[in-house]
């Protein structure tokens, strides 16, 4: 919890016909990433949508926003990681968006998935930060260059892999400063995600 902007990464199995009631938030970005199953959305905007496996949804609470998540399916589980991100900002409309992430553009490579001005696709975020999702195998590698001055997070979902020499397993992390060279190689079924983060944490109320 808190390194730079980035609040925390849950990562939860709902079992079948499990889910989470009805619950608000306000003054955060929240970024939702589905592993396996399915994890069905309602919210006091109107949205309602089912997120599956490698598609990212982005909640702005802003002013507030209520909603609930639950696994519809009777028989399979919902895995998930849900991340919260510190706004720049507090207030704002709340607002709600969700993509596909296509298995071909994470391949061997690192895809953005949220950023704070859209970049290549990604969903908007209210948030200096930017977070990127991959997979890699084998001979699979990529040299991601990030600025200086800032906060590196590396979260590896699942498989094997090396980072800047480092070898990760199955939920292992780095949290880094100042590194502005990552490299990732060796893969073995591994799905990581890679973070950039400002290294001053925002002052929002009641904090």
């Amino acid at each position: 919890m808190g390194f730079g902007n980035l609040r925390v990464i849950n990562e939860d199995v709902v079992m079948p016909g499990g889910g989470f009631a009805t619950h608000g938030h306000r003054d955060m970005e929240i970024v939702s990433y589905v592993l396996s199953g399915a994890l069905a959305h309602q919210d006091s905007l109107g949205n309602g949508s089912t997120i599956h496996p490698s598609e990212v949804q982005r909640m702005s609470a802003g002013t507030g926003i209520r909603h609930s998540e639950h696994n519809a399916d009777p028989l399979g589980s919902t895995h998930f990681l849900q991340i919260w991100f510190l706004p720049d900002a507090p207030g704002g409309e709340p607002d709600y968006a969700q993509r596909l992430v296509p298995e071909g553009n994470k391949r061997g490579r690192l895809c953005l998935i949220v950023s704070p001005d859209g970049q290549e696709d990604s969903l908007a975020l209210r948030a200096d930060a930017r977070l990127w999702v991959g997979c890699f195998e084998a001979q699979e590698s990529q040299t991601l260059t990030l600025p200086p001055n800032r906060l590196s997070y590396v979260h590896l979902i699942r498989g094997r892999i090396e980072v800047n020499g480092l070898v990760l397993e199955a939920g292992d992390a780095l949290m880094m400063e100042q590194v502005t060279r990552l490299h990732l190689g060796h893969g073995e079924g591994a799905e990581v995600l890679v973070f950039d983060l400002a290294p001053q944490r925002p002052r929002l109320p009641n904090q």
